[in-house]
Formats: structure tokens, C-alpha cells, sequence
């Protein structure tokens, strides 16, 4: 270009230099404004033209390249190559203005291949397997790698170096590199376990009191996980930390169809007796153990009959006491509790007596996991247990309150 100027101008009777800064100026101008108008047309028409098309498409892996912008940073390529075509231009600069052209290629080169990871991990998450198979952090690494040897070939373009070299001269700080890139390797390596073991997911329930993280798994990456807590608070970890440190994941509830309901209730010892006639006719009218009553009215008949047992005395041989009769009716109402699940671990029974009473412990599954709901079956069960407590001629146990002490003094 610049010669055809140059050759022009002399034709019009510029001489010397005057005509020789002209034609430098006019060809530099030229490709400048070529430049522009490529730039122009590839993103105000090319570009418009190409999203139209993209999203009339009913496909979506092309909307995420549309919303990472890939196209948007291919376009940049076009202006660097009319100056890397053009460099002979510009006289004397030609070797410069090729390498700062390839340099800009090769960084819009390396934007758009980062870009485009970023939607291959957009499309990906769309799908199922991705719950329990993340790649974020695989992408992280990759575009840290891109970012490495796109920065390499960069300086190697710019300087007129060997790429080789410059890697052999990185290989010689792989110590310094080690401590730099320290968190993500760590983070690569958590990564890899994660995935790999399926430890933890998107969506996941975790439990972390070390970093006063309780909530849902939102988002993992190469460095971080964000966990979105109840109180709708975020919480960031260190990706390693799920390795390096103890934490509760509750998948495993939510997978097996129950959420487990642990509760006790203490009872008054100085209310624990023997059952009289009186009370096992009364306990016979409560529906839940009326079968469980006759059934063990014979039970201890026979045995005692069998043996030949004085029963004048209540010390000797078997008797029913109101608190293993309240224990049956309690198992009684949760086996008929329309949303615990007995076919899971079901146990209600007495741990060790202590200052506080005779602990009966409740230890089921119910069949509802949402928490809201989930509180509020625990509530009427436990609402229902207590309430029933003094039909057993038993007491609950607590410790003295002010009105206790009022009534003394009364």
C-alpha cells in the first residue's frame, strides 16, 4: 500500500520527503480506517446477523456462547489481522507492528477459548449428571493453564523468543510456582476427590460448625465452595477444607426417605408403681393397647401360674407397671402415626435413671423432610406423648420453678 501511494503522490508532483512522509501518512490513515470499517462490520452486522440466527435456534448450547460472549471476543481477531496483514506498511516497523498484531491475536485467541470453557460448564450444568459430577474446578484449572501459556507465547511472540525457552526457564522455578499456585493445587486436588468420590454436590445439605456453615451447597469451584445458609446468609470455603476437615453432609437423610426424630422425655421415679386392677381396666379402653393389655394380662398369668408364684406380694413374680404400659402405648401411637416410617429404625425406650428422672426416649424416622413441616410433626407428636403422660398416673419431670416454691410457703 504504501508504494502504490508513494508512486501516486510522486505523479502529482510531490518529491523527496514531503512525498515519502505523505504516502506514510495516507497508507497508516488507509489502514487504520480499513481497521474500523472491519471492526464495524464484524460486530454490527456479523455478529447481529450471527445472534438472530442463534437465538431462532431450539438448541441451547449456542445461547451459551452467545451469553459467555464468545463471538463478541472472536470479533476482536479481525481488526489484529488487518494490521498483521497490512504490517509491510509501515516501513521500518513492520516487524513490530506484525508481532504487537500476533501478540493481540493471540491474547483475543486466548479470551475466546476461555470463554468458550466457560459455556461447555454452563451447558454441562444443565445436565443431571452434573450434580454429581462438578467440573467448575476442572474448568478453573484449565483456564489458569490457558492464561499460563497464552501469557508464554505472548512474551515469546513480542520478544522474538523460543516458547520452549521460556517454559524451561518456568520449569527451573517450579518451586516458587508451587508456593504461588499452593491454593490451587490444593483446590485441584479437593476437586478431583470431590468429584471422583461424589462427596459433595450442588444442592447438598451440609453441616460445617468449624466455619459456622450450615445450608444448601450452591456453587463449587477450584478455590471455593459458597454455601447459602438458613438464615439466607452465604458462607465460602476453601475447597481442601472438605478434605482436610470433618464435616456432616445430609444427603444421606434426604436419599433415604426419612428424617430421624429424637426426643426424650423424663418421668418423675417417685411416680413409677405398679399397675392395679383398677388402672388395667382403665388402660384396656385405650384403643392403641388394648390388644397389648390382654395379651399381657396372659402373659404374666401363665408365667406366674407356671411357677406357682405368690402374687399376694407385688415384689414376687411379673407384674405390668405404668410406665412399661405407657412405653407400649407410646411405640403403639408412633406405629400408627400416619407419617412415621416403621420400617425404618423404631425405638422407643428408657435410658440410665438420673437427677432429672427416668429418660423415655423416642428414636424414629418420619416420612416428611421439609424442615418446616418436619418441626411441626415433631411438635404434635411430642405435644400428643406429654398430654398422655398423666393418664399413666405418671408425671413429668422438671426442675422447680418459682411457683413450685410459692406453694410450699402457702
Amino acid at each position: 500500500m504504501f508504494e502504490t501511494v508513494h508512486e501516486w503522490l510522486l505523479s502529482k508532483g510531490l518529491q523527496g520527503q514531503t512525498a515519502e512522509y505523505s504516502a506514510w501518512a495516507i497508507a497508516t490513515l488507509g489502514v487504520i480506517v480499513l481497521a474500523v470499517i472491519v471492526t464495524w462490520i464484524t460486530k454490527r452486522i456479523l455478529l447481529t446477523i450471527l445472534s438472530v440466527l442463534i437465538k431462532r435456534t431450539p438448541t441451547h448450547w449456542d445461547d451459551a456462547l452467545l451469553e459467555r460472549k464468545v463471538l463478541h471476543r472472536a470479533s476482536h481477531v479481525a481488526p489484529a489481522l488487518v494490521f498483521y496483514w497490512l504490517a509491510p506498511t509501515f516501513q521500518g516497523l513492520q516487524g513490530l507492528i506484525e508481532r504487537l498484531a500476533m501478540g493481540y491475536i493471540l491474547i483475543a485467541g486466548g479470551l475466546v477459548v476461555s470463554a468458550f470453557i466457560s459455556a461447555a460448564v454452563d451447558v454441562y450444568q444443565r445436565l443431571e449428571i452434573s450434580r454429581n459430577r462438578p467440573v467448575k474446578g476442572f474448568a478453573q484449572l484449565a483456564k489458569i493453564i490457558l492464561g499460563v501459556l497464552t501469557a508464554v507465547l505472548v512474551i515469546a511472540v513480542l520478544f522474538n523468543q523460543s516458547p520452549l525457552g521460556l517454559l524451561g526457564g518456568l520449569g527451573a522455578m517450579t518451586a516458587v510456582l508451587i508456593l504461588v499456585f499452593k491454593d490451587t493445587i490444593l483446590g485441584l486436588v479437593a476437586s478431583f476427590q470431590i468429584s471422583t468420590t461424589s462427596l459433595v454436590r450442588v444442592g447438598d445439605w451440609i453441616e460445617m460448625p468449624k466455619y459456622g456453615t450450615d445450608g444448601t451447597v450452591t456453587d463449587i469451584s477450584l478455590h471455593t465452595i459458597r454455601v447459602q445458609n438458613w438464615d439466607k446468609t452465604i458462607s465460602t470455603l476453601p475447597t481442601y477444607s472438605l478434605i482436610s476437615d470433618s464435616f456432616k453432609n445430609w444427603r444421606g437423610m434426604e436419599e433415604s426417605g426419612g428424617r430421624r426424630i429424637k426426643r426424650s422425655i423424663n418421668i418423675d421415679v417417685n411416680s413409677i408403681k405398679f399397675c392395679t386392677e383398677e388402672m388395667i381396666e382403665r388402660f384396656t379402653r385405650y384403643q392403641y393397647i388394648t390388644a397389648y393389655i390382654r395379651e399381657k394380662k396372659e402373659e404374666l398369668a401363665r408365667y406366674n401360674t407356671e411357677r406357682k408364684i405368690d402374687t399376694t406380694f407385688l415384689v414376687n413374680g411379673r407384674h405390668m407397671t405404668n410406665v412399661g404400659t405407657f412405653r407400649a402405648y407410646v411405640e403403639a401411637y408412633l406405629r400408627n402415626h400416619p407419617d412415621i416410617r416403621p420400617d425404618m429404625t423404631f425405638l422407643v425406650r428408657q435410658l440410665q435413671p438420673g437427677e432429672h428422672g427416668l429418660p423415655i426416649e423416642i428414636y424414629v424416622f418420619s416420612k416428611i423432610q421439609e424442615w418446616a413441616r418436619y418441626e411441626s410433626l415433631q411438635a404434635d407428636v411430642l405435644d400428643h406423648i406429654l398430654a398422655v403422660v398423666p393418664q399413666f398416673d405418671l408425671r413429668v419431670f422438671q426442675q422447680p420453678t418459682g411457683a413450685d416454691f410459692g406453694r410450699l410457703v402457702q
